[in-house]
């Protein structure tokens, strides 16, 4: 009850937010705290199977930038309607989601870790020598997607949706987590043999997670590219995807809000840092450890069940 009254007052506050920001003089942060939100929901589809399937993958930025790609090149083709291009983008996520995690779940611990990376690079790549879209300089989008009765071209319309899908999506999230499906996920996670010896198709269900988790990263990526109005192959680039990952690690690994408060804690220190330093980096990197060392569950882990929803306990397993 504490968690769903927690929700409710946080979601209220975001809701209210670009109406008091103009007073304040904060209508920059507008655009801000919706960028926040897209990396919130990248990160949560991560720990969907980092935190809920022990999958410690280190290549879903692939996914992210996939979506962010298929909007940029549907755009350049004439395509800008979002209720095309953004399932689209959702599609083709899953879809090299279901093929990455086809080859890399036959393996375990470094290599999927390897093979995960291996996809992701791949990918980066193949971008970069695309010339027709820009290649290593990225693409610029020629305008915002559109979507019937919203105009995505002002900040605070294109920042309700944001928070609609982010509300719709963290409700999906925790409905697929409670499920049975999930149940067994977490299952898997703690004991696959076991799993596996009860009869359970523990290579269908985490496959099945990994196809999830992708699609999620290409709405993110989908709702990235509107955002910036510019997409590039760095959004596939491995760093990418280890700062996804240290979000869901700040946050809180197999916590249900731990995605989001790792995006709000990682991007909001890097702006305030950026203010004070041009080697923002390395204060970053400090305090990181302080929250690594001083909460190892995570931010949301200091908090218990005031916000972590149904916290799933941590075995330590590393790998696939």
């Amino acid at each position: 009850m504490k968690t769903k009254i927690w929700t409710v007052v946080l979601l209220a506050a975001l809701a209210v937010f670009p109406l008091v920001a103009p007073m304040l003089g904060l209508d920059f942060y507008i655009s801000f705290v919706r960028r926040v939100l897209i990396y919130a929901l990248a990160a949560t589809s991560l720990n969907l199977i980092l935190g809920y399937g022990g999958m410690v993958a280190l290549g879903h930025a692939a996914f992210f930038g996939a979506g962010a790609y298929a909007v940029g090149i549907l755009a350049m083709s004439g395509v800008t309607s979002a209720l095309i291009s953004w399932p689209v983008a959702m599609l083709l996520a899953a879809v090299l989601a279901c093929i990455t995690g086809a080859i890399s779940l036959r393996t375990r611990g470094v290599y999927f870790i390897m093979i995960t990376l291996a996809f992701a690079q791949m990918l980066f790549y193949i971008f970069i020598s695309l010339r027709q879209y820009g290649g290593e300089d990225g693409l610029n989008l020629p305008g915002y997607s559109s979507l019937p009765g919203i105009d995505l071209a002002n900040d605070v319309s294109f920042y309700y949706l944001v928070l609609a899908l982010f509300a719709l999506l963290m409700w999906v999230f925790g409905r697929v987590v409670a499920s049975r499906f999930g149940t067994a996920l977490q299952g898997i996670r703690e004991n696959e043999s076991r799993m596996e010896s009860m009869g359970y198709p523990v290579y269908r269900i985490k496959l099945m997670a990994f196809t999830l988790s992708g699609a999620a990263a290409g709405l993110a990526g989908a709702l990235l590219a509107n955002h910036n109005l510019f997409i590039s192959p760095s959004l596939m680039h491995w760093t990418q995807s280890a700062n996804l990952l240290i979000m869901v690690l700040v946050g809180g690994i197999g916590l249900r809000y731990g995605g989001v408060a790792g995006a709000v804690v990682m991007l909001t220190l890097e702006e305030v840092l950026r203010l004070w330093t041009e080697y923002w980096h390395l204060p970053l990197g400090v305090l990181l450890l302080c929250v690594v060392f001083g909460a190892p569950r995570g931010l949301v882990g200091l908090f218990g069940p005031l916000f972590s929803g149904r916290a799933a306990p941590q075995s330590g397993k590393v790998g696939s």
